[in-house]
Order: structure tokens, then C-alpha cells, then sequence
């Protein structure tokens, strides 16, 4: 029984305990907050087996199991499906938080981290890559050219992925993800409770067409000139300006058995020239003419629509693990979805203490395996020691036999 064995069974026992008071927390702050909505929460207490529903969509899908107080991901290169319904809502008029810890605890390699906001029409044992959702939001990781936290708002149909580039944590740590989508039309991302991104649904999504177009009745003149520079045309080529960069080898001479009807007629090599000074080229002078950039004239877009309502959506009613993962291993829990920022908070304090407890079990169990390859080292010189003593011994006896 080592030290390190000690220090992770102990990390068990303490994320167990974590798991209770986190679930006494959530229970005493609804009864404290009671004008909270707390639309879903889900911390993976006994029974969430239940409560989520395995795709049956896919062939093969891969499982979630639980572990350090959540579920994770537990078979390599699979896709996995896996959701849980609740009443179905609207957010129309609220302020949206979306919340839930991540931890990549296996150091992936490539994979996705994110939720999927589904309306209640999608079934559970039917959900896939292709069903509609109304929002997708969380980490995705793939290589060093992905690393990226996706925000992405479903619209008529379509899916549409923020213009903004949010970093997500590529760590083994727990990172708690927060989206908050205001009725004003804009959203904040937060990562460990601070803000890491703000924005805009009309300006950093290409939802609603452009306000402004190119008028198409307007055309670049024929006789515009944006040339900024021409060449001068009192600019001459000097009279003594040499363009022949080969000449004749004046010293080469025909050979004396040069034969011209064995050898053909003799030619004198060619050589570099050393008057050659390349190709002449007029000087440039500004341009008397140049009108400037054309610039092309802009109208209003007869196909913009202005809309006030693309934050909100008249279904929410499932909620999803869509995900593809190379190497498996990421755990999911603390699931949270209110339209209250007290609860939001609460739970991001209670996140904090979770996060210092992971370090210090992290920073104690370094210490413990360093020591136990110490002591193992240490033991390792002591056998040696041992035996380059006996061998001494040894060599000793042999000396006095031969006296």
C-alpha cells in the first residue's frame, strides 16, 4: 500500500464528500431563493441513469460511466449520445444561464466538451448530430488549430457560430463554463465564474443580413483611373544603357584541330557581360490623373429585417451530450440551467472551493509520488551499496586464503 495509493483513495473519499455537500447546497439555496427558476440541474447523484436517456440513434455509440462525482466519457474514438429531458420553457423576456463543469482529465487529444440545447420535440433515444437544437455552447478541442469555446444560436433552420474566437482551457483541471444570453440581444461567456467574451447576436453573428448592400444600379466609370503612379515620360533610356547580358568570350580562339567538317562550324563561347546593367525601367511619378479608391456606392437592404427576438426561443426541453472524443476520459457534471444570476453565482462559489480542494489533492499527490520515487531511488543506492560491501568482503577473504 504506497503513499500515492493512499493520497488518490483519500481524493476519492474527499470528491464523495464534495458530491454531498455540493448536492445540500443545491437544495438549501432553492429553498433560500425560492423566486429562482431553476429550469434543470443535474449533479449525478444516485439514480442518474435514470434520468438520462442513451441514444439509440447510432450503432456502437460510446458509454458514459460514472466518476469523481460525475459521468465521463470511457470508450476511445466513439461518438457519444446521451441527454435528459425536463419541462419544457421559454426564455422569452429572461436572462438565460447555461452552466456546467468540464474536466479533461485524460489530457485529450481531440474532442468536443459542449451541450446541446434541444426543444421538447426531440426524443431522447432518437437524438443525433442531425436533430435541430436550439443552442450549442462549450469547450472543443482538436490538435493545436482547435481550441475554441463554440457559441452557436439556431435560426430558422439554421445553425449560425459566433464571429468571435473564445479560448477554452486545454488543461486536466475542472473549468466551470457559463453562457448567459440577456434579452437585450447580447451574451456573455464566463469560464471559472470571470467573464472571458461578450457580444453582440445582431453584430457577432451573421444571423440578420447586412444593413447596408452595394448598390447594384452603380458601376466603377469606365474612365476611372486608380493608378497611383506612372512612369515618367520624360524619362529616357540613357544612349550607352548595355541590355546584353551575354557577350562573345573575346579571348576564346578556335582550336588548332578544331575540324569544321567533323566538329561543324566553330562558335566562340558566350560569358557574363560586365557592362550588362539589366533591364531599364522608366522612373515612377505620381499620377496627375488618379481619382482615388473607388469606393462603391452604398444602399439600404431591401432583405434586412431587424429583430428583437433572436435570443429567445419558445421551446426549451431537453438537454445533450453530442459528442465525438479520440481519447475518452472527460467527465461532465454540475449541469445548471435557471434564469436566475443568485443561483448562477452560488453554484460558481461552490465550484471555487471544489476547484482549491482538486489542487491541493493534485499538489499533495505530486508531493506523495515524488516521495515514493525518492524512497525507491534511495532504497535502490542502499542495495547497491550493500552489495559493493560484500564484494569487498569477498575480495578481502580471497587475499588472506592466498597469504
Amino acid at each position: 500500500d504506497t503513499t500515492f495509493g493512499h493520497v488518490a483513495r483519500s481524493h476519492s473519499s474527499r470528491l464523495r464528500q464534495s458530491k454531498m455537500m455540493r448536492v445540500a447546497a443545491a437544495f438549501t439555496g432553492m429553498l433560500a431563493l425560492s423566486s429562482a427558476t431553476v429550469f434543470f440541474e443535474e449533479t449525478f447523484s444516485d439514480g442518474w441513469e435514470d434520468r438520462w436517456t442513451q441514444s439509440k440513434a447510432k450503432d456502437d455509440l460510446g458509454v458514459f460511466e460514472a466518476a469523481d462525482g460525475g459521468i465521463k466519457t470511457s470508450q476511445d474514438a466513439k461518438f457519444y449520445g446521451l441527454s435528459a429531458g425536463f419541462d419544457a420553457f421559454s426564455n422569452e423576456g429572461k436572462t438565460l444561464y447555461v452552466q456546467f463543469r468540464v474536466k479533461h482529465a485524460q489530457n485529450i487529444d481531440c474532442g468536443g466538451g459542449y451541450v446541446k440545447l434541444f426543444p421538447s420535440t426531440v426524443e431522447g433515444e432518437k437524438m443525433d448530430g442531425d436533430s435541430p437544437y436550439n443552442i450549442m455552447f462549450g469547450p472543443d478541442i482538436c490538435g493545436p488549430g482547435t481550441r475554441k469555446v463554440h457559441v452557436i444560436f439556431s435560426n430558422n433552420g439554421e445553425n449560425f457560430l459566433t464571429k468571435k474566437t473564445i479560448s477554452c482551457k486545454t488543461d486536466e483541471d475542472s473549468h466551470l463554463y457559463t453562457l448567459v444570453v440577456k434579452p437585450d440581444n447580447t451574451f456573455e461567456v464566463l469560464i471559472d465564474g470571470a467573464s472571458e467574451e461578450t457580444g453582440s447576436l445582431k453584430e457577432d453573428f451573421s444571423i440578420l443580413k447586412e444593413k447596408e448592400i452595394n448598390d447594384p444600379e452603380s458601376s466603377k466609370p469606365t474612365d476611372w483611373v486608380d493608378e497611383t503612379q506612372i512612369d515618367d515620360p520624360e524619362d529616357k533610356k540613357p544612349e550607352d544603357w548595355v541590355t546584353e547580358a551575354k557577350i562573345t568570350d573575346p579571348e576564346a580562339e578556335k582550336p588548332e584541330d578544331w575540324d569544321d567538317e567533323m566538329d561543324g562550324e566553330w562558335e566562340a563561347p558566350q560569358i557574363d557581360n560586365p557592362e550588362f546593367k539589366g533591364e531599364w525601367k522608366a522612373k515612377k511619378i505620381d499620377n496627375p490623373e488618379y481619382k482615388g479608391v473607388w469606393v462603391h456606392p452604398r444602399i439600404p437592404n431591401p432583405e434586412y429585417k431587424d429583430d428583437d427576438t433572436l435570443y429567445s426561443y419558445k421551446d426549451f426541453g431537453r438537454i445533450g451530450l453530442d459528442l465525438w472524443q479520440v481519447k475518452s476520459g472527460t467527465i461532465f457534471d454540475d449541469f445548471l440551467i435557471t434564469d436566475d444570476e443568485d443561483v448562477v453565482k452560488a453554484r460558481q462559489e461552490t465550484f471555487k472551493t471544489l476547484a482549491e480542494e482538486e489542487a491541493a489533492t493534485k499538489k499533495a499527490a505530486e508531493e506523495a509520488k515524488k516521495a515514493e520515487e525518492e524512497a525507491k531511488k534511495a532504497e535502490e543506492e542502499a542495495k547497491g551499496d550493500d552489495a559493493e560491501e560484500e564484494e569487498a568482503k569477498g575480495d578481502d577473504a580471497e587475499a588472506k586464503d592466498e597469504l
